[in-house]
């Protein structure tokens, strides 16, 4: 494959590749139908999974044989779906021919059987009785169910049946019409036998287990990747904000517009400080307009011309023909919008468009549309019409760049506006949401109401980006939208005046009202204004993220094993320049580890009788009855000589056995024996097959993955983002409990609170230079109580589950779990190369049955850390004169950490608390 999959991606293939052989091989000695049901979330990749399977039955994997001849019928109930799902194949599968792919065309094809090695793309559509395939005629001499009858009869060893999507977006007799059609595939009729594996994947098992009835006699297996999975890849974007008017809006459709188009403007200004930053390839968002219906006059019922022009004046972009599409499905003609020829465009051709920014549609994006690029949209369809709604979303909730961003939290959002739709009806487009997919989706969904944000934005810049465009060095050549010199006016001066002024949250503005601390340096302050000041957020940050902190990702299995791990970590270092030779040097020490197995096996003499073998198989036959059963007492075999076809095909399972990195040439090149051509390939082979040699290299792999690691980690911190989250990938994928560097990202969004305190020395703050914060007696109490401290700077919230928060592994009950501390403190500390120090700080009841648990991990977070100032355990107790105060457990010092992690039970951990926790205040 040419794309990477994601470990939940891998996984399921694994384990569609185990089941689709055991379907298989069970057809072959019982004929009874095999059916596979792979169920996988909206927007998780399940074309491309399957695209990685066809590419393992016919190249072969670590456990089985190629199967060049496997003959694939993939099915769906839309020629548009097929064309994606066939586009996808050709872009991503790169050891697939184009000339592999064929698309079934109902006035042409005309075979007796399907040809080896060929994937089919049918549709329901071309399989009804009407339909040119299912007749014959003077220029058609077998229909399509009877070429594919005599596939299923000859050729049922290698052929296997692929179900798409199980009529997505289909209704009334569509659906039922699409349904029986599908069913003669698994069930058969009178045209057709049942096909002998059949695949099915879906968004929900609900979905396929309609076209499964109970009365199949089929086997049924089952492949199912949670949402869960998919949420924690970052694949997909966090969030779907569903913004509606305000009850007494009077001109909804305007005032959701704006908002629209300001939220759009908003994501333009982000993607282009972010690729400019990041030296990535400018994303270019979407602006999706859904547009009512017309008549036979008039195009569109919504006025196209006033949307089109209402935009521009909101945005001050000015529009150049091809950046404004349409996708009309009455016409495929040019559209003359407010002056501007606005051309057709094929759905599935918008997203490698990336000229294109705006695209008015009306219901033909819900079924065969892929567009991670659409970040904004508007819908002025009505409240009845939320399922085209809900299933356009499912479309639109993949990242563009095929991973959450770290550093700037609104670009893993999508937005929704919907002018005719209020609290009720908003609710009606959720749950159609979660229906129309069967199952709970891997992206949140909320709702807010027009002027009541359910989010806001934090940042730590002490100005507005938006209005300062960035001095970083961008990649030669690259273009961006605000280049363009019509842009960058402020939209605010050019509103026409019968538009509703919107509030809505742009690029961060961090202006604090917050004097300076006579007690803190003048460098930790930078200006903002003429008479205010703010801390130098971005100071700090930088700082933070230069320490080199660990934070730990707790994944509840190893998704790999450490050798794919190895690999991949090693090409990183390679290709980022920390470590250039740390793939030939990994190559190297399995070549020699071959090389020894090979000269053992040749001291204790036994290395020819296994080279003799490896060139030899033996060939199995059985005999079996009318009913299919085996007639006992026919088994027999054969023993063969193998041919260079076979040895090399050995090879190639042996060498993807470990870990398809060309492990077998880099050995051959170095031992090569010319009087034996082919013994560098048995050596392979043999070694590949041996279970102690093979575990040995795991082990290696295991040590030599974490020695890296631990070597190059510290300094991945001034390298990109994109390189970053590929290490972090790898790390995590490579251990159950894994160590990351702790780094903040720039902006985060976070949930709005009507109530809370203002907080002018937190370290990220709104565009009026505090962050507003609820917080319990405890956790407002040990802020007061910091914020007396000479030394200190500012403090942050560390939340539950951000994919940038603190986290540090404790035990509870057995079971390994994540802790995020409440707060991380921020002080001066001029001995320090950094300038600060950072404390970690848990106000936590003693009462809570989880308090040894997070002590002892807390305490060994401190022993790996020596560069984290306090990382203290707090509780509220009664001092000396019987008052109320915070006692402090200090787990940073070593004698205190030493006694808490040989505690074996609670009652020892109070005991270390009254003898050395202490009431700083």
């Amino acid at each position: 494959m040419k794309v990477e999959l994601f470990p939940f991606q891998e996984k399921a293939l694994k384990e569609l590749r185990t089941k689709v052989a055991q379907s298989l091989g069970d057809y072959q000695s019982s004929h009874t139908p095999q059916i596979i049901s792979f169920t996988s979330p909206t927007g998780s990749g399940k074309t491309i999974i399957m695209s990685a399977l066809i590419e393992d039955i016919y190249y072969g994997d670590e456990d089985y044989t190629d199967q060049s001849n496997a003959i694939f019928v993939w099915v769906s109930d839309s020629p548009e779906l097929n064309k994606q799902s066939k586009d996808k194949i050709d872009r991503q599968a790169d050891k697939i021919n184009l000339n592999q792919c064929i698309t079934v065309s109902d006035d042409s094809f005309d075979q007796d059987v399907l040809d080896d090695g060929h994937i089919y793309f049918l549709n329901t559509q071309k399989l009804s009785k009407t339909s040119n395939l299912t007749s014959h005629s003077d220029t058609r001499q077998y229909t399509i169910w009877e070429t594919l009858q005599n596939t299923i009869e000859q050729k049922s060893d290698r052929l296997y049946l692929i179900i798409d999507e199980a009529h997505r977006g289909m209704r009334g007799r569509e659906a039922g019409r699409a349904t029986t059609i599908m069913q003669k595939f698994i069930k058969g009729s009178k045209e057709i036998n049942p096909f002998p594996v059949v695949i099915g994947m879906s968004a929900t098992t609900k979905r396929f287990r309609t076209l499964v009835t109970d009365d199949t006699t089929s086997t049924l297996r089952k492949v199912v990747i949670t949402p869960g999975e998919v949420r924690t890849s970052g694949l997909l974007k966090d969030r779907i904000i569903v913004t509606y008017p305000e009850k007494d809006v009077v001109n909804r459709d305007m005032a959701i517009l704006q908002a629209a188009a300001d939220a759009w403007k908003d994501k333009c200004v982000h993607w282009d400080q972010y690729c400019r930053e990041q030296h990535h390839a400018y994303v270019n968002p979407i602006f999706v307009v859904q547009v009512q219906n017309g008549t036979t006059d008039n195009i569109s019922d919504t006025d196209l011309s006033d949307c089109l022009r209402r935009i521009e004046n909101r945005t001050g972009f000015k529009f150049k023909e091809g950046e404004v599409v349409h996708t009309f499905g009455q016409t495929t003609s040019d559209i003359n919008i407010n002056g501007l020829k606005v051309k057709y465009e094929e759905p599935s051709r918008i997203n490698d468009n990336k000229e294109i920014k705006v695209v008015l549609f009306k219901e033909n994006l819900s079924t065969g549309w892929d567009c991670p690029r659409a970040e904004t949209m508007i819908s002025f369809r009505r409240a009845v019409d939320a399922t085209y709604i809900a299933q356009l979303l499912g479309r639109m909730i993949r990242t563009p760049t095929q991973g959450r961003i770290q550093v700037d939290e609104t670009l893993n959002d999508v937005r929704l506006f919907l002018p005719h739709f209020d609290v009720k009806t908003v609710k009606d487009v959720v749950d159609e949401l979660q229906n129309s997919e069967g199952a709970e989706i891997p992206t949140d969904v909320v709702g807010e109401e027009l002027g009541n944000q359910a989010f806001d934005v934090w940042s730590v810049y002490p100005l507005n980006r938006s209005n300062n465009r960035p001095s970083t060095k961008v990649v030669e050549g690259q273009m961006f939208i605000f280049d363009n010199p019509e842009i960058g006016k402020k939209s605010q001066n050019i509103i026409s005046k019968d538009e509703v002024p919107v509030s809505h949250n742009q690029v961060t503005t961090v202006t604090s009202k917050k004097t300076i601390n006579d007690k803190n340096s003048e460098d930790d302050f930078s200006e903002s204004g003429s008479t205010n000041v703010a801390l130098n957020r971005s100071k700090i940050i930088k700082a933070i993220n230069d320490m080199g902190l660990l934070t730990y990702n707790v994944r509840s299995t190893v998704i790999t094993n450490y050798l794919v791990s190895l690999y991949r970590l090693a090409h990183l270092l390679t290709q980022s320049g920390l470590d250039p030779d740390a793939v030939q040097n990994v190559l190297n020490d399995i070549v020699e580890k071959i090389h020894a197995y090979i000269n053992k096996l040749k001291k204790e003499g036994r290395y020819d009788d296994l080279a003799q073998k490896a060139r030899q198989f033996k060939l199995s036959t059985q005999a079996f009855d009318v009913f299919g059963k085996s007639i006992k007492g026919s088994q027999s075999q054969n023993l063969f000589t193998t041919t260079d076809t076979d040895i090399d095909r050995q090879f190639r399972q042996a060498d993807t056995k470990l870990g398809k990195e060309g492990v077998g040439n880099a050995y051959g090149k170095e031992y090569y024996d010319e009087n034996e051509p082919d013994s560098y390939e048995i050596d392979i082979i043999l070694y590949a097959s041996d279970k102690t040699s093979y575990a040995e290299l795991l082990e290696y792999a295991k040590n030599k993955f974490h020695a890296l690691d631990d070597q190059y980690r510290r300094y991945t911190n001034n390298l990109d983002e994109k390189f970053i989250k590929q290490y972090n990938k790898v790390v995590s994928d490579g251990d159950i409990i894994s160590k990351h560097n702790f780094r903040l990202p720039e902006t985060i969004n976070v949930k709005h609170v009507s109530n809370g305190k203002k907080y002018y020395n937190h370290l990220f703050v709104n565009n009026e230079g505090y962050a507003k914060i609820e917080l319990n007696g405890w956790e407002s109490g040990v802020i007061e109580e910091e914020e007396q401290r000479d030394d200190f700077v500012c403090w942050l919230r560390n939340p539950p589950r951000k994919p940038w928060s603190l986290s540090i592994p404790y035990k509870l009950n057995g079971i390994i779990k994540p802790a995020y501390p409440d707060f991380l403190i921020v002080r001066k500390d001029d001995k320090s190369k950094f300038g600060y120090v950072v404390d970690i700080l848990e106000p936590h009841n003693q009462s809570f049955d989880d308090n040894l648990g997070k002590a002892q991990g807390f305490a060994e977070y401190a022993r790996e850390n020596t560069g984290v100032g306090r990382i203290e355990l707090i509780r509220k107790e009664k001092n000396e004169v019987n008052e109320d105060k915070f006692k402090r457990l200090d787990l940073s010092k070593r004698e205190i950490r030493e006694k808490v992690l040989q505690a074996i039970n609670v009652e020892e951990l109070n005991h270390i608390f009254n003898e050395y926790g202490k009431f700083d205040f």
